[in-house]
């Protein structure tokens, strides 16, 4: 459980980064990502999701 909370407080540490750091970057990117399809959302999300359990699995397993 403590691994699941420091991972979560690792993503807002770099999500706060990102938009303390770069805020007109993350503005027109959040613009266009709610401009994009649907699917094309969900296909990228889901490939993160995939991408970061392979990462994870190669650094815990």
């Amino acid at each position: 459980m403590s691994d699941l909370l420091a991972a979560i407080g690792l993503i807002l540490v770099l999500e706060g980064v990102a938009y303390g750091l770069f805020p007109d970057f993350m503005r027109r990117a959040a613009y266009e990502i709610s401009r994009a399809d649907s699917d094309l959302i969900r296909m990228v999300g889901l490939s993160a999701a995939i991408g970061g359990a392979v990462v994870f699995w190669f650094v815990r397993g």
